[in-house]
């Protein structure tokens, strides 16, 4: 099933996962999805490493899901390290699958650049009107409700975004912590002419020095409300517990305002996702 035809028939709720390194990580991968596949999921998104650095591990997990016939995956990929060839080789394999969805991203370099081979696309942009061209699949953009990083200015974010989901079918946020950054998001893209589905991603606080490094990497803010909350917590358990509080009401703010769903950073855990989701009534 094509996310862009999901969309159309009402709000989906999906879970984002990383393609394991190891076989303990690929077991507990594989038991997280077994406890998340009752909440029946609209989807699953399977990530992409620096540098297509994951390349082999993203397709692996992504062709499983989609053999398996029970969630739909959608596969990132990015610019960054390939040549038209070999994104036309791997969308073969994926089309040979039945992978019908694509986020499609700029990407990072690796911690060493000199390991990223060539590259055909420099923008995400480039990669989409590719996909468009080449192949009929749901294709979906990155956004980024506080502006991405490496944005020169707010306007030209939003312009460049703008560009993006004028060709692309949908877009999926990073991770933020007030509904209003959204909120903002949607009604600059409006402003722009742009209408198509934004569906923000939620990652719950359960490790307070992660979030951290995550939010420095992505360009999301810790508030200062949430870093207070957090600050006298200890135990990993009283963490999380903060942080499903917070992800809960976030995702109920979401809703109210709006959102065509919501997305679930899980990292590759099932336990906060399915707690937020019970406190929200969802998946039942």
């Amino acid at each position: 099933m094509r996310i862009a035809e999901l969309l159309a028939r009402g709000r989906t709720f999906s879970f984002e996962f990383f393609p394991p390194k190891t076989d303990e990580a690929q077991a507990q991968l594989a038991n997280t999805i077994t406890e998340l596949a009752p909440l029946k999921p609209s989807f699953f998104s399977v990530t992409y490493g620096a540098g297509g650095s994951t390349r082999t591990r993203t397709r692996d997990v992504v062709v499983e899901l989609a053999r398996s016939g029970v969630v739909p995956p959608m596969a990132h990929l990015t610019c960054v390290g390939h040549t038209r060839d070999d994104i036309n080789l791997l969308l073969g394999e994926y089309k040979a699958a039945g992978v019908e969805n694509i986020l499609a991203l700029g990407g990072d370099l690796p911690s060493d650049p000199s390991l990223a081979g060539p590259s055909d696309f420099h923008h995400a942009l480039d990669l989409v009107e590719h996909l468009r061209e080449h192949f009929d699949m749901s294709i979906g953009v990155a956004a980024h409700p506080e502006v991405h990083p490496r944005s020169p200015s707010r306007e030209s974010d939003r312009y460049h975004l703008a560009e993006k989901l004028r060709r692309a079918d949908f877009a999926m946020t990073q991770f933020f912590f007030e509904v209003q950054h959204y909120e903002r998001l949607r009604d600059e893209l409006a402003a722009l002419g742009v209408h198509k589905p934004i569906v923000p991603g939620i990652m719950p606080v359960t490790n307070k020095g992660q979030i951290v490094k995550m939010a420095q990497m992505s360009g999301a803010a810790i508030p200062q409300w949430l870093s207070d909350r957090l600050a006298p917590l200890e135990d990993a358990a009283d963490v999380r517990r903060v942080g499903v509080e917070v992800a809960t009401t976030l995702g109920a703010d979401l809703l109210a305002a709006g959102a065509p769903g919501l997305h679930f950073y899980t990292l590759n855990r099932s336990t906060a996702t399915r707690e937020i989701y019970a406190n929200l009534g969802l998946g039942g």
